[in-house]
């Protein structure tokens, strides 16, 4: 189950909102260079929600949710600020997974992801619309 839900993560990363129109063409993948590297930092997100949360406590052959899905993301607008400390990328994102087991409770985390050179920084961040990524 680990290695469909990570396909599926990287999939949805991959067709998601933030494939906007910057210059596809150069990295070669047909993928916004701009958010080179988001996919691992994704699976990185998921991998600290199955260690840190409540809904994941209860652990069942080694984890304890299942069900991972990257329900939205959008770009958000970059500050002046946030410019003057070279950040060329900013998104939102939504993550909803299932606690596993019969009990399994469902459980959602959301977190702001910025790009500056080619390290990104993750932040939680309030809930937005499991959809659209709305605030």
């Amino acid at each position: 189950m680990k290695i469909i839900s990570a396909a599926a993560i990287l999939s949805l990363t991959v067709l998601g909102a933030c494939s906007g129109g910057g210059d596809t063409a150069a990295s070669g993948s047909g993928e916004d260079p701009r958010f080179a590297g988001l996919d691992q930092q994704i699976l990185a997100w998921r991998t600290d929600i199955e260690a840190s949360n409540p809904a994941c406590a209860t652990k069942t052959d080694g984890a304890g949710c299942e069900s991972f899905q990257v329900t939205c993301k959008a770009e958000r607008t970059i500050t002046p600020e946030e410019q003057a400390r070279g950040v060329t990328a900013k998104l939102v994102a939504a993550m909803t997974f299932t606690g596993k087991g019969v009990d399994g409770k469902p459980g959602s985390a959301f977190a702001e992801f910025a790009k500056a050179g080619d390290a990104w920084t993750r932040t939680e961040t309030g809930s937005v619309n499991l959809s659209s990524c709305a605030g």
